[in-house]
Parts: C-alpha cells; sequence; structure tokens
C-alpha cells in the first residue's frame, strides 16, 4: 500500500468524524491555542509591536505545536494513525459550517430578522446589527463560500500535501491570521507575519477550491467572475474563492459592509440574483459536494498509484 493510499484512509477517517461528531463541544484544542497565543503575544509586546517582533511571535506560538505532532507521530510505528486522523479532525469544520449556515437561514426564511443577525454576527467581523434581510443573506453565503476554503478545502490540501503536521500548521496559521491579522493600529505592524503567512500558504488551496467551485456550478461563469472580479478584491485568495462560488451558484454579492465602525465599498462578486436564505443552503451545498469531489480525487489518484506499483 503507497503512503499516498495511506494518506487517502485518513482523509476518509477524519471526514466521516467530522461529519458524525463536528467541533469538540468542550475543550476545544483551538480555544487552548488561542489562550496560549494570547500569552505570547503579550510576552512578545512587551518586548516590541514590530513586524519582527510578530514573526517571533508567530513561530513561538505554532513551532511548538508542529514540532511536538511530528515527535508524537514517530513514538510508535502505528502512532501516526490517530495522530494524522486526530489532527485532520480538530481542523477541520465542515459540520459545524454547515450548522451555523443552518442557524441563520432557518430565522431567516422565517423572517425572524433579529434571531439572524445574531446568528451571523457569530461567524463574521462585520457589523450586522443593521443588515436587512439581504444583508444577513449576503453575509452568510459570502462565509460559507469562503470558509468552505478556511475551514475544508485548505485542510484537506495540507493533509493531502503533509499529513497531520501539515493540516495543524494549516489550521494554526488560519487561526493566528484571524487573530492577529487586521489592518488596525493595533495589529498593523505585528499582525503584518500572520497574514502574509497565511496569504502563503492559503495561495494554491484557495485556487482549487475556487476551480471547485466552478466545476460544480455555473462554470464559465465562475471562472469569469473570478477573472474580472478577484483582482479587485481586498484578499489575495479570499476573492478568488468567493467571486468562483457567487458565479457557480449565479448570485450577486460584495457590496457595502460595516467593519470595525467602519463603511468599506467591497467590489461586486457574481453575477445573477440577488441571495435569500436558499443562497446559504446552495453554498453549503457547493462545498459539501465539493468534498466528495475532492475524496473521489484522491481516491482515483491513489488507485491509479497502486496499479503503477504493483
Amino acid at each position: 500500500m503507497s503512503v499516498f493510499t495511506l494518506i487517502v484512509f485518513k482523509l476518509a477517517a477524519g471526514l466521516l468524524l467530522d461529519r458524525l461528531f463536528g467541533e469538540v463541544p468542550r475543550y476545544h484544542p483551538l480555544v487552548g491555542f488561542g489562550r496560549w497565543s494570547n500569552a505570547v503575544e503579550a510576552r512578545v509586546r512587551a518586548w516590541s509591536a514590530s513586524r519582527l517582533a510578530g514573526m517571533l511571535a508567530w513561530l513561538l506560538a505554532v513551532g511548538p505545536w508542529v514540532g511536538l505532532a511530528l515527535l508524537v507521530r514517530d513514538v510508535h510505528p502505528l502512532a501516526h494513525w490517530p495522530i494524522d486522523i486526530g489532527l485532520l479532525y480538530f481542523a477541520l469544520g465542515g459540520r459545524s459550517l454547515t450548522e451555523h449556515a443552518e442557524a441563520i437561514a432557518l430565522p431567516l426564511e422565517a423572517g425572524n430578522l433579529d434571531e439572524a443577525r445574531q446568528r451571523t454576527s457569530w461567524i463574521v467581523s462585520r457589523d450586522t446589527s443593521v443588515l436587512d434581510a439581504e444583508g444577513v443573506a449576503r453575509a452568510g453565503t459570502e462565509s460559507v463560500l469562503e470558509n468552505g476554503n478556511d475551514a475544508v478545502f485548505g485542510a484537506l490540501f495540507w493533509f493531502l500535501l503533509a499529513g497531520g503536521p501539515g493540516v495543524l500548521l494549516f489550521r494554526l496559521a488560519n487561526t493566528l491570521d484571524a487573530m492577529w491579522g487586521y489592518r488596525t493600529q493595533q495589529y498593523l505592524r505585528f499582525g503584518w507575519a500572520a497574514a502574509r503567512i497565511d496569504d502563503l500558504l492559503n495561495a494554491l488551496p484557495a485556487r482549487l477550491t475556487a476551480l471547485t467551485y466552478a466545476a460544480l456550478g455555473r462554470t464559465r461563469q465562475a471562472l469569469e467572475c473570478w477573472r474580472r472580479q478577484a483582482p479587485s478584491w481586498d484578499s489575495p485568495n479570499a476573492g478568488p474563492v468567493m467571486a468562483a462560488g457567487a458565479g457557480a451558484l449565479d448570485l450577486k454579492l460584495g457590496g457595502a459592509a460595516i467593519y470595525h465602525g467602519q463603511e468599506e465599498l467591497r467590489p461586486q462578486l457574481g453575477e445573477g440574483s440577488a441571495p435569500d436564505a436558499r443562497a446559504i443552503r446552495a453554498a453549503v451545498s457547493l462545498v459539501r459536494r465539493g468534498i466528495l469531489l475532492w475524496l473521489a480525487v484522491a481516491g482515483l489518484i491513489a488507485l491509479a498509484l497502486e496499479r503503477l506499483h504493483a
């Protein structure tokens, strides 16, 4: 059995665990990592808040855990099985993404705008208190499309490439970007390394995610929206993902949004109709079908490699 075949078996196991159990309800490792990162930030900031200090903080926050994963998976010939599968399970957020999306779509569909706004605020960083129904649907749909890369396909890519330690590196880097990667006065310099490293680790996965969305929806429109609209988006990775996703779903996303009390006029993403509760569910379906596609392609590659080595 080839190394890649072993990885695919582990990939399927991790996806199954995420599908069955979702996120750990208590004592999630990323919560502990957040506390660790806050402690590291406090210590390093006492010395400096420069870009160099931010890079040092990133290394101190992420390095020990990736190093530990590399060591622990080799303590026994079979240790790589539970370590790799466990790390993938903790890194994935497929079921959680579905649950959060449905928690927005249900009250939105029922006309309970206040609850839909509140639920949306749990998964986006924009101000949701003044959003109308279309604004809530837009925010929810954009979040599902973007997090399809961050919480699913990016994790699958790095797991296929580097196993458990690879997916751990990706997930911790993504978490630090969410904590430190803001262009605010506090993090403009200190968070520079976190934002750039996350951009680097996401560069190829984001474009594979965009291709996945395009392949499973209105392909020509998705590719055209990616080509025309993604370069004008603020994030080099979120742009392709959301433009292709919006085009694939025949939706018009983007537009004005309020972040940290400031209104941002964001470029249009996609083409087609305005989003509603059905659009949120359509985005979830796109991600879930994408997971099946990735699993099928990985399985076919593994089968081809087995035959080559037979």
